[in-house]
């Protein structure tokens, strides 16, 4: 490719090699060659200006690092323009000589149908591949389900398309998804591979179908739609990839086109871009501020949640020292790390579990000394964890960053027990720490913008996703669920039951139903909060008693065989005592209980959940809407084909939330009022 200027554009070069001439078009639109209608058009232009004179082929490759890195979806919410995709593959494959797809880095989407529209795709070890449209609510438009069935096969095609996972070189070799791996210079082993051809075509639309064995094909769909939990994208592409073995191509590739338009029109994959953009917006770490770099991280506290983020840390390459505050519990934690790294290996998340312990260096407090950062991961009490941090300021160096997991407490006061309160914020990880993608990165009100810039870079390092919040009870997230948690209570007290309550939100889309949840994660937290609270709570607030009298019980959840729902088969059955429990304990309390329909449920809790969001937007813990939507989605199970649950208000009728928030404020008693600002929170995760 040329070394000047200028960029977004598709240069074209033009090689004298011992078969001829060779066309080098390289595509340059900065920064990941997105498929944009301006880089559609000059790729188009490119190969409606080629020279055919002595010109024996063509090799097509991007410049930055990636082929292309899939469609520019800042497009997506206007309609379609020219010139469209399957008119620039149309071209490319009408060119009279070869063109040899040279991938380097990412070939995604609109980009992996580019390569699909050439004669064969040569790469470097580093290519990523695949057709991911489905994770945004979408099917390939280009003509990838037919192109790609092709070469893999039907049953092959619906697992890649209706997963739409990013296939690595080998692998994509060994698919047929690509033709060859370049050893070597990308751009000699993709001119090399077009001599291999002499001059012939090899267009993948014109090639027979493989529609392979009944059997395989049905099994590869039983397997999509099962993991689809409502995506309808998925049952487009298997449609899809079938029709590319049963209709005339031009019909079939029309026919993709139409359910690809379609598909972008429509609700879920409105939501998923949303999340798309707000992920991104959450990430980005303050411009002008400089991270520092962080290499060896210490970690306070060896219990399940040290242990998952010491994990999540070791794993992402950098050297972790962990403390405990007595030598049994460090060797028992040790050994905890051990068995999890051997299930990692086993299961080949890692390459080898004796390189990711050996990361991992036991130790006593002390040890942290030369720790760039260390993380504080002991049991949720302020005066303990304020009389370590006042510990550690003495032991690590100045320049050292603090950070608390605290779930809920309050980490301005945490700081103040130090005597650099800029170097401390929160770094409030989700259990099992290094599987749960979010991270909320805690904003004090004394944190140094470089230690929050420095704590947003590491985040992304370790593969996190973060999130900014301020100092709040709760956080976002904690605080969201604890006032979907409340509403779920006033609900079994007023007549619903636990399994009622989960099976409708099951069936509004969440992962987990709030009750299996509160098990899973053991009733004894949320009791030691309440209990903590108890000498603030106004008494003319609603409370429900029921949790308590289940912890006074030892029913803690699954860890007791016992909580919410039973556990002596392994699996959470409804329990006869908790139906005992729920109606005296209201019964005492002079409540008449009635039933309640699966939409009531859905909107009580909705709207709770919608209305704190916007209180703690108007309260500054949260800066965006979008933001919200974010954590709700990636550490609390809110439906992702729905957005977040303000993305989710914003699309419905604006009358009917209104008045869904005001009847949760009605029924909820003293202390619940609709946020004021609930109309402008509302109003800008529309406008987003």
């Amino acid at each position: 490719m040329p070394n000047h200027e200028p960029h977004d554009t598709v240069h074209v070069e033009r090689r004298n090699t011992q078969i001829g001439d060779v066309a080098v078009m390289t595509i340059d639109f900065p920064p990941v060659n997105a498929g944009s209608m301006a880089m559609r058009a000059a790729l188009l232009s490119a190969f409606a200006g080629l020279d055919m004179q002595g010109l024996a082929g063509v090799v097509l490759t991007g410049a930055g690092g990636n082929f292309v890195g899939g469609a520019d979806l800042r497009e997506f919410d206007a309609p379609a323009q020219e010139p469209h995709l399957p008119d620039v593959i149309a071209k490319m494959e009408a060119c009279p000589v070869p063109v040899i797809a040279a991938i380097d880095g990412a070939a995604l989407g609109g980009g992996y149908e580019v390569a699909l529209g050439c004669d064969a795709r040569v790469a470097t070890v580093r290519c990523a591949v695949g057709l991911p449209e489905v994770t945004l609510g979408l099917i390939p438009g280009a003509g990838g389900t037919l192109r790609l069935s092709r070469l893999v096969g039907q049953a092959r095609a619906i697992d890649l398309v209706s997963s739409g996972r990013r296939v690595k070189a080998q692998e994509a070799l060994k698919l047929g998804m690509i033709d060859a791996i370049a050893d070597g210079n990308l751009l000699e082993a993709a001119i090399a591979h077009l001599a291999g051809l002499g001059g012939d075509k090899r267009v993948l639309r014109d090639l027979p179908a493989r529609p392979g064995s009944a059997p395989e094909v049905a099994a590869a769909e039983e397997e999509a739609r099962r993991k689809a939990r409502g995506a309808l994208a998925v049952g487009e592409a298997i449609d899809a990839v079938k029709r590319a073995h049963t209709m005339p191509v031009a019909e079939a590739l029309a026919a993709e086109r139409e359910a690809s338009l379609r598909l972008r029109r429509g609700p879920q994959s409105r939501a998923l871009r949303h999340l798309f953009f707000a992920e991104r917006a959450a990430t980005k770490v303050p411009e002008g501020v400089e991270p520092v770099a962080i290499e060896t991280v210490g970690i306070v506290g060896g219990g399940r949640m040290g242990q998952g983020i010491a994990l999540a840390f070791a794993q992402a390459g950098l050297t972790v020292r962990l403390s405990e505050r007595d030598a049994d519990l460090l060797k028992a934690a040790m050994s905890a790390l051990a068995d999890a790294a051997d299930e990692l290996a086993e299961r080949r998340r890692i390459a080898s579990a004796s390189d990711l312990v050996e990361r991992i260096h036991p130790g006593e407090l002390d040890d942290v000394a030369d720790c760039d950062l260390v993380v504080e991961a002991i049991i949720e009490d302020m005066d303990a964890k304020k009389a370590l941090f006042a510990q550690l300021d003495g032991i690590v160096r100045d320049d050292a960053i603090l950070a608390t997991n605290t779930s809920y407490l309050d980490i301005d006061e945490i700081a103040r027990a130090t005597k650099h309160p800029s170097r401390v914020a929160g770094l409030h990880f989700f259990n099992p720490a290094n599987v749960m993608r979010l991270v909320e990165v805690i904003d004090a009100e004394a944190t140094s913008p470089q230690v929050l810039a420095s704590l947003l870079a590491l985040s992304k390092r370790i593969r996190k996703l973060p999130v900014v919040a301020r100092v709040g009870e709760g956080f976002i997230g904690n605080r969201v669920f604890a006032a979907y948690r409340q509403q779920a209570e006033f609900l079994i007290e007023e007549g619903a039951l636990p399994w009622e309550v989960d099976a409708a939100m099951e069936g509004f889309g969440f992962a987990m139903g709030l009750f299996k949840v509160y098990d899973l994660a053991g009733l004894d937290i949320a009791w030691s909060r309440r209990k903590r609270l108890a000498p603030t709570r106004d008494p003319r607030a609603r409370y429900v008693e029921i949790p308590d009298v289940l912890c006074e019980m030892g029913r803690f959840g699954r860890k007791t065989k016992a909580g919410w729902y039973d556990y002596a088969s392994g699996k959470p059955v409804p329990d006869r005592q908790v139906e005992i429990i729920i109606a005296d304990t209201a019964a005492s309390k002079g409540i008449t209980r009635r039933s309640f329909a699966a939409d009531e449920i859905v909107s009580r809790i909705m709207a709770a959940i919608v209305n704190e969001a916007a209180l703690l937007l108007g309260e500054g813990i949260a800066a965006r809407a979008s933001d919200v939507d974010v954590v709700l989605v990636n550490g609390y199970g809110f439906p992702k084909l729905k957005g977040g649950p303000l993305h989710w208000a914003a699309n419905q009728p604006r009358a009917e939330i209104v008045a869904a928030v005001d009847e949760m404020a009605r029924a909820s008693g003293f202390g619940i009022e609709p946020a004021a600002n609930l109309a402008a929170v509302l109003a800008e995760s529309e406008a987003v």
